[in-house]
C-alpha cells in the first residue's frame, strides 16, 4: 500500500487578522485558524502532546475554547477513524504554530480543513505558554475568538465576552448526548448486560466493554431508573460529560436508585461527580481543571501511580484521610491526583459501586487505567455469583 503524499496547510488562513480576549480584559493577537467569525466559551488548557483529534471530538469539551500547549499542532492531519463523536464540540480552538504539513498514512484532510469544514473558529500566531500561565493564575474564564469581519474595538469585544454565559451552573449533558438508545453489540461470548447513561459519552467506552464481553444498551441522559432496568442490565455505567453537576439533579436521583437496588455501578468523570453527589458530598469548580493524557494518579488501593488522560473543571469534595459514612455505608477515596490532591476516584464499602475522575478508555492517552473495565466485569461476576 502507498501512502497518501503529504497535504500541505493552506496559507490564506494566515493572512485573516484574529484576536482573543479573555474575560479580564487580556489580548492576544494572531491569525484565523479554522472557520472565520467569532465565538465564545469557557478558556482552558490541555497539556497533551498528540490526541488533538480525540480531544476536539470529545463532548466533554462542549462550550470550552482549548487553548494547546504543545507548540505545534495538526502534524498527522484528521482521519475518519478517531473521532470519538459525530462531531467537534469545542467552541474555539488556541494553537501556536499549525504544522504546515500534515503527514500520516490515515490522513484525509488537515485539521485545518476540518475545523473550517464544522465551523470551528480558531486562532493560531499567539504565545500559548502566556496564555497557559494567565490561567494557571487567573483561573479558567470565558473567552471570545474573533476573526475577519468580527473583528472590531476591543471594548466592544470585550463586552460580548463578559455577557457570554459561566461554565459553573451550566446544565451542559442533554444537549451533547444521544437522543435515541441503541446498543453496542458484545465481542465474542456475550457476558454481561450494561446500561450507560450517556452524560456525553465517547465512543471508545462502549468499545472498552464489549471487547469484555459487555453488551453496551446506551441511554440518553435523561432517561428514568425504569429506562435503566428495562434493558435488564447486569450494571450500570455513567459516562464522561460537560457542565456543571450541581446542575445534574435528575440524574443523581437515578443513581441514587440504582445504589438502592445494589446493582453494580461505575462511573468516569462527570459520572464520578455524580457518585459523589449521590452518596452526599459536594462538588465544587477547579481553578483551572485538569486536561491532557499525562496527568499522574495514585490507585490507593494498590499504590500504583499511572498516567491517565483527563478532561474536567469540576470536582468531588470528599475526605481523603478517613472512610466516610453515606446512606449508602462506607465509602473511601481510591485515587488521588498526585498534582493538587483532588479526589480521582470513590470506592463503595457496602455496595458494588466505584468511579474514577479521568479517562480509562484511553482515546487518547495512555492505557494505564484499562484494569479500571476488569474491575467492573468483577463486580458483575462478583453480583452474579
Amino acid at each position: 500500500m502507498t501512502a497518501p503524499a503529504p497535504t500541505t496547510q493552506r496559507t490564506r488562513r494566515e493572512r485573516v487578522p484574529a484576536v482573543l480576549v479573555l474575560e479580564d480584559g487580556r489580548t492576544f493577537r494572531g491569525q484565523a485558524y479554522g472557520a472565520v467569525g467569532e465565538t465564545f466559551g469557557e478558556a482552558v488548557f490541555n497539556t497533551g502532546m498528540s490526541g488533538y483529534q480525540e480531544t476536539l471530538t470529545d463532548p466533554s469539551y462542549h462550550r470550552q475554547v482549548v487553548v494547546m500547549t504543545a507548540p505545534q499542532i495538526g502534524n498527522t492531519g484528521w482521519n475518519d477513524e478517531d473521532d470519538e463523536s459525530q462531531q467537534i464540540w469545542v467552541s474555539g480552538y488556541v494553537v501556536r504554530d499549525p504544522s504546515r504539513v500534515a503527514s500520516n498514512w490515515r490522513s484525509k484532510r488537515s485539521l485545518d480543513e476540518e475545523l473550517e469544514r464544522q465551523g470551528v473558529v480558531g486562532i493560531s500566531g499567539i504565545d500559548t505558554r502566556a496564555l497557559t500561565r494567565h490561567l494557571r493564575e487567573r483561573g479558567a474564564m470565558r473567552v471570545g475568538i474573533f476573526s475577519g469581519p468580527a473583528v472590531a474595538d476591543q471594548a466592544e469585544l470585550l463586552a460580548k465576552v463578559q455577557q457570554a454565559p459561566e461554565m459553573k451552573g451550566a446544565d451542559l449533558c442533554a444537549e451533547v448526548a444521544t437522543k435515541e438508545a441503541y446498543v453496542v453489540p458484545a465481542i465474542g461470548e456475550k457476558k454481561f448486560t450494561v446500561a450507560a447513561v450517556d452524560l456525553g459519552i465517547k465512543g471508545m467506552t462502549p468499545q472498552r466493554m464489549a471487547e469484555r464481553g459487555i453488551e453496551v444498551h446506551v441511554l440518553p441522559a435523561n432517561s428514568t431508573v425504569e429506562d435503566v432496568y428495562a434493558v435488564q442490565p447486569d450494571g450500570v455505567f455513567f459516562s464522561n460529560g460537560p457542565g456543571d453537576p450541581a446542575t445534574a439533579d435528575r440524574q443523581v436521583e437515578v443513581l441514587r436508585g440504582v445504589l438502592a437496588k445494589k446493582t453494580p455501578f461505575f462511573g468516569i468523570c462527570f459520572g464520578n461527580q455524580l457518585l459523589g453527589r449521590a452518596l452526599g458530598f459536594g462538588t465544587y469548580k477547579l481553578k483551572y481543571g485538569h486536561r491532557g493524557i499525562n496527568q499522574p494518579v495514585q490507585d490507593r488501593t494498590t499504590g500504583k501511580v499511572e498516567v491517565t488522560a483527563h478532561n474536567h473543571g469540576f470536582a468531588v469534595n470528599a475526605p481523603l484521610d478517613k472512610v466516610s459514612d453515606t446512606p449508602f455505608g462506607r465509602v473511601e477515596v481510591s485515587h488521588v491526583c498526585l498534582n493538587d490532591d483532588v479526589v480521582e476516584g470513590l470506592q463503595a464499602l457496602d455496595i458494588p459501586a466505584f468511579s474514577v475522575q479521568y479517562h480509562p478508555e484511553a482515546a487518547a492517552g495512555p492505557h494505564d487505567a484499562a484494569y479500571l473495565f476488569d474491575r467492573f466485569v468483577s463486580l458483575m461476576e462478583g453480583q452474579r455469583a
